[in-house]
C-alpha cells in the first residue's frame, strides 16, 4: 500500500509543494542507570531489581512555511510534576527563543518507571528512605539535560518533510470503573463491556523530502497498568513504540497517552499480555501507516494557558499538622509531610490549581490538545464531539492528550466527581491536593478548550512595498 501514500502525497497543491515543513526527531534513553526507586504503586517497599525494556524520551520539532515552530516531547514516565516540566521548558525556550505555548510534554503514564521529582510525592518521594533521596534528585537533574539534548538534536536534523495522518482503531482499553476485571474477558466475548471508552488511535507520520518515513506519532487513551513488575519497562506503550519500530527501522515511534484515567488494559499482570496489547496497538498503527492517509498542510498555531481551577473542603494549616500527627495511614501522613514541605511562608493552602491547557493546530485537519493530570475519557468524548473553530468541509480530527505538562492528581469530569470513588476524589491523597475538584472544572476545561480552538489564526505583520 506503500505507492498509495506516494499517489497521495503528489496531489498536495503547488503551494505546500513549494514550502514543506520542516521537521526534525531525536530520542534517549532514560533508563535508570542504578536501582533507584519505582513510580506508580504504593505497595512497592523496595528499588528496581532490573530491566525489561529500555525507557524513552524522544522530541518531535515541526517548523511550518511560515517559520512557526512547536517541539513534542515524550516520555517513558508515570508523570512529572510542573517544577519539572517548568525546568525543562525553561531551558529549551531560552536556548531556541520558544514561548511556553511552543512546547508541549506528554508522559506514557508506564508504572514500571522511576519516580521523578515532585510527581506523586506522598505515594513516593515522602516513603523513600533517606539515603536513596538524592538518587531520585540526580535522576530528574539528569533527566532534564537527558531531554533538552535531544530537543538540541532534533533541531539539528530539521529538514524538509512530509507530514499526513490517519486514524486507527485498538480495543485494548476497558472502563475500570463499570467492569469487573475478573469478569472481562467473559464480557467482551458476550459483547457486553460496560462504560465509555476511546479506541481511536490518532497517528500523525512525517517524512523527509524523499518520502522515507523519519517519525511516527501516536495516541492512545489507556493506563499503562499491565505490569506491576520490579523491573523498568515501557508497558504496552513500551512494546507498541518497539512494534513500529522493528516494521519501520529508520523511524522514531513517539507515544502520547490520551484520556485513559479511567480505562485499563485487562486482563493484566503478566508480561505476555504487555507484549500482546503493544503489537496489537503497533499493528493498529502500521495499518494508519500503510492505508489511507491524510495530507497536512503546513501550517501551524500554538495556544497554552494555566486555569485556577477550584478545590473544594481545603484544610486549614494546623488541620494537616494535626493530621501529620495523629494519622495512622501513611499515605494521609505523606499528603500532610508533602504540603507543609512546599508552603513555604504561606499561611494558608491554595484553593485553586494553576492547571495546564494547551493546543496546536496542525494543518487543517488537526486540533491536538494537551490536558494536564490523570483526564478520565469523559473529556475526550465530550471534545471530539465538537470541532469548533474549524472549516465545515474539512475532516477535523481533535485529539486529546491527558498526561501533559504537569501531573498533578486525577481529573474527574463532573459525573465521575459525583459518583466518587478513586478517580472522583480518593487518588487527590496520592498526590498531595488539599481537597477535592470542584463541580465547575469540567466546563471550565471545556470552555478554555473551545475559546483555543476558534482562536482566528494570528495574521503577519505587514511589509512595506518599498
Amino acid at each position: 500500500m506503500k505507492w498509495l501514500t506516494c499517489f497521495i502525497l503528489a496531489l498536495l497543491p503547488l503551494s505546500a509543494s513549494a514550502q514543506p515543513w520542516q521537521a526534525g526527531s531525536a530520542r534517549i534513553s532514560i533508563t535508570p542507570d542504578e536501582p533507584i526507586w519505582m513510580a506508580g504503586y504504593g505497595g512497592r517497599d523496595h528499588p528496581a531489581e532490573g530491566k525489561l525494556t529500555d525507557l524513552w524520551a524522544k522530541s518531535l520539532v515541526l517548523q511550518d512555511a511560515a517559520g512557526h515552530t512547536a517541539v513534542l516531547i515524550t516520555l517513558d514516565l508515570v508523570g512529572i510534576h510542573r517544577d519539572t516540566a517548568t525546568k525543562i521548558c525553561d531551558q529549551i525556550g531560552k536556548k531556541h527563543n520558544l514561548s511556553r505555548d511552543q512546547i508541549a510534554i506528554n508522559c506514557s503514564h508506564t508504572h514500571t518507571g522511576p519516580a521523578v521529582g515532585a510527581n506523586l510525592g506522598p505515594l513516593h518521594y515522602v516513603q523513600v528512605p533517606e539515603e536513596q533521596k538524592q538518587q531520585l534528585d540526580d535522576y530528574e537533574q539528569q533527566l532534564v539535560e537527558k531531554i533538552v539534548s535531544i530537543v538540541d538534536s532534533s533541531f539539528e536534523s530539521l529538514q524538509p518533510s512530509w507530514l499526513t495522518w490517519g486514524n486507527g482503531r485498538c480495543s485494548v482499553a476497558v472502563n475500570r470503573r463499570d467492569n469487573v476485571q475478573n469478569d472481562v474477558p467473559a464480557l467482551r466475548v458476550q459483547g457486553k463491556l460496560n462504560g465509555p471508552s476511546d479506541h481511536d488511535v490518532p497517528v500523525l507520520l512525517v517524512r523527509d523530502a524523499d518520502q522515507k518515513l523519519r517519525t511516527v506519532v501516536f495516541g492512545y487513551a489507556c493506563h499503562a497498568t499491565v505490569l506491576g513488575i520490579y523491573q523498568w519497562s515501557g508497558d504496552y506503550p513500551g512494546y507498541a513504540q518497539i512494534e513500529v519500530e522493528e516494521r519501520y527501522p529508520e523511524a522514531i515511534a513517539m507515544f502520547w497517552a490520551g484520556c485513559g484515567a479511567d480505562q485499563n488494559p485487562l486482563p493484566r499482570r503478566t508480561i505476555e499480555l504487555a507484549q500482546q496489547y503493544g503489537k496489537r496497538l503497533g499493528t493498529a498503527v502500521a495499518e494508519v501507516v500503510e492505508g489511507f492517509v491524510h495530507p497536512v498542510e503546513s501550517s501551524l498555531q500554538t495556544s497554552y494557558t494555566e486555569l485556577d481551577l477550584p478545590l473544594v473542603d481545603v484544610p486549614t494549616v494546623e488541620e494537616v499538622i494535626q493530621t501529620r500527627e495523629t494519622t495512622k495511614n501513611k499515605f494521609e501522613r505523606g499528603r500532610a509531610e508533602y504540603i507543609l514541605g512546599r508552603l513555604g511562608n504561606a499561611k494558608t493552602l491554595d484553593e485553586t490549581y494553576p492547571y495546564p491547557v494547551a493546543s496546536w493546530k496542525i494543518g487543517n485537519d488537526i486540533r491536538m490538545v494537551f490536558l494536564g493530570g490523570e483526564v478520565v475519557v469523559d473529556y475526550a468524548l465530550r471534545l471530539k464531539s465538537t470541532a469548533a473553530g474549524t472549516p465545515d468541509d474539512s475532516p477535523t480530527m481533535i485529539w486529546v492528550a491527558g498526561y501533559s505538562n504537569d501531573v498533578m492528581a486525577y481529573i474527574p469530569s463532573r459525573r465521575v466527581l459525583n459518583e466518587g470513588g478513586y478517580e472522583g476524589g480518593g487518588s487527590n491523597v496520592y498526590y498531595g491536593i488539599p481537597g477535592l475538584w470542584s463541580e465547575k472544572i469540567e466546563n471550565m476545561i471545556a470552555g478554555e478548550v473551545a475559546k483555543q480552538l476558534a482562536a482566528p489564526k494570528p495574521q503577519p505583520a505587514e511589509t512595506s512595498s518599498k
